[in-house]
């Protein structure tokens, strides 16, 4: 069955409207060249039921977390993701709404932008949030750019220790667009009066606990902006990045009631001080009241954005993560403050408990042992990382991220994660495979 509704005659009447003989002569800019001569190359069309089947055979090739214990992080994390979370954001209204630009007709999906701002803003301390970025990589890199818009100068620093991918992401776009971008161990050292900001991580991409309060009142000696990425969960326990006096805030939030799925779609959120809003790239849902006086929602500060400014927009996103957003709101208003307090002290124990026993196993140690970190750490092997991973998803046991591709100094470490899902046994079980191993 074919889900196209045109008829033939649809397309003729249509084709006699617009002055075109064939569909052909429609396109006729298309070179004959890259038209197929033909039927596609594809397999005879299936019933239903048989595409189910010839899916799920496909799928069951995949690790998943259910037959498997993992302990890979790095970005992405097994976080257990309440039932409440997708029976509301599945429903039909959300999935199929668009950019609400007609607020008298949009104010559910308005109103859970901006409970999202909201929660973002208690969450890290910061006065303003957008709607939400792509993720956590774009997100610092749009970071990157709006504080060389904001203090008039081109030089991005950033630490080493932050994630290799978001590194990645804002030197291309900061290089796209003439900046200079400088990456190093020490951002202290290297920071001048050309640098527009630092960049930093928190928790950073090894689990550890940096003294950001240092790098903020460096930065603030030169006239730079200071800017972090911060894991959500982790602010739980830790103290938010307002209190460090950061200007700017992102992160991934993923782990606010997103599931893996194999990489995506992913969350970022972007928040900042009160002064900087009108360089805040993406949108911002604000609230009002209508002329009868009752509670409403619109987007506000509009002539910042890419489809109204071009070329002189804040940023190009014209967009946002709302569905993900949405996701991440119902999240964090089902767990509530307590709630996110007691899943970041559990993801805090059981990271402890197991850096515990797998350092003590013969040959392994802590990578960075004076060190700080919240639920992610590095572990020092005697054997090659990537072998000790392969073997152990042998054993169902996904045991982490082998550093050497990315530090080539701890190329004999593997980046282990521990969230609230592990269970002792499983931990220890870990633990004992990795033990048989070496």
């Amino acid at each position: 069955m074919r889900y196209i509704p045109h008829t033939d005659e649809d397309r003729r009447r249509m084709l006699a409207e617009i002055g075109a003989r064939s569909v052909r002569e429609l396109f006729r800019d298309i070179p004959d060249d890259l038209y197929i001569d033909g039927p596609l190359s594809v397999p005879a069309g299936l019933d239903e039921h048989a595409i189910f089947r010839n899916l799920s055979r496909m799928a069951s090739q995949n690790a998943n977390m259910v037959e498997n214990v993992c302990f890979l992080g790095a970005g992405i994390y097994d976080h257990f993701v309440p039932s409440i979370v997708p029976a509301l954001f599945s429903r039909g209204e959300f999935l199929t709404a668009y950019t609400p630009y007609q607020p008298e007709v949009s104010q559910g999906l308005l109103q859970s932008i901006f409970e999202f701002q909201s929660m973002i803003c208690a969450l890290t301390g910061m006065d303003v949030c957008n709607a939400s970025m792509y993720d956590a990589a774009t997100a610092l890199a749009e970071a990157g750019l709006m504080a060389c818009n904001v203090t008039g100068r081109n030089r991005i620093v950033c630490a080493r220790s932050v994630h290799p991918h978001y590194r990645e992401v804002t030197e291309t776009y900061l290089k796209t667009t003439e900046r200079d971008y400088v990456e190093v161990e020490n951002v202290i050292d290297v920071l001048d009066d050309r640098t527009a900001a630092v960049l930093v991580q928190y928790p950073n991409f090894f689990g550890n606990i940096d003294d950001l309060a240092s790098i903020v009142a460096a930065a603030r000696s030169v006239g730079a902006l200071a800017v972090v990425s911060v894991n959500p969960i982790s602010l739980g326990v830790l103290k938010p990045p307002s209190q460090f006096g950061f200007d700017i805030v992102v992160g991934e939030g993923q782990t606010l009631g997103l599931s893996m799925n194999f990489g995506g779609p992913l969350l970022g959120f972007f928040a900042c001080k009160q002064e900087h809003i009108r360089k805040i790239p993406g949108r911002i849902v604000g609230e009002t009241t209508d002329v009868e006086g009752r509670r409403g929602f619109v987007m506000t500060l509009r002539a910042r954005e890419q489809d109204i400014r071009r070329e002189k927009a804040t940023s190009n996103i014209c967009t946002n993560e709302a569905l993900c957003a949405l996701a991440a709101t119902i999240y964090m208003a089902s767990l509530g403050k307590h709630g996110i307090t007691a899943v970041a002290e559990t993801c805090a124990q059981k990271a402890h408990y197991a850096a515990e026993r797998l350092s003590s196993l013969p040959g392994c140690s802590m990578a960075f042992p004076d060190a700080k970190f919240f639920n992610e750490f590095a572990l020092r092997l005697p054997i090659d990382p990537t072998v000790a991973r392969d073997r152990l998803l042998e054993k169902s046991v996904l045991a982490g991220l082998p550093l050497g591709d990315y530090y080539p100094e701890l190329r004999d470490c593997l980046l282990v994660a521990v969230t609230e899902t592990r269970t002792r046994e499983e931990i220890d079980r870990f633990a004992s495979e990795l033990g048989a191993l070496i």
